[in-house]
């Protein structure tokens, strides 16, 4: 997964012990299905590598894990990259639902 690529999101899950400081963080949340834009990967100290997503932004935030502020990332586990053919796909279902 580098800059540019077009993902989908497979895992919107939050568990509910995490709920309260998830939501505190992130004002905006991914959507399971939803196609972004990676716009960055974070190392996050070897910790967890977390994208930024040009589709979703959320303000920036001390985060005492890594010791730094910094917009929260969500984690890279939570997308798949997909190929052009796989997009337009996805990009007909959503026209059809509209209609």
């Amino acid at each position: 997964m580098k800059k540019g690529d077009k993902v989908v999101c497979i895992d919107d899950t939050i568990k509910a012990e995490a709920l309260m400081s998830i939501s505190a963080m992130y004002r905006n949340w991914v959507k399971k299905g939803q196609i972004y834009t990676v716009r960055e990967i974070l190392n996050n100290k070897d910790i967890v590598t977390g994208v930024l997503l040009k589709e979703v932004r959320n303000q920036l935030v001390y985060i005492d894990l890594i010791e730094r502020q910094q917009e929260p990332a969500f984690g890279l586990f939570r997308f798949r990259v997909i190929d052009d053919c796989e997009e337009e796909m996805s990009y007909e279902r959503e026209f059809e639902r509209q209609i």
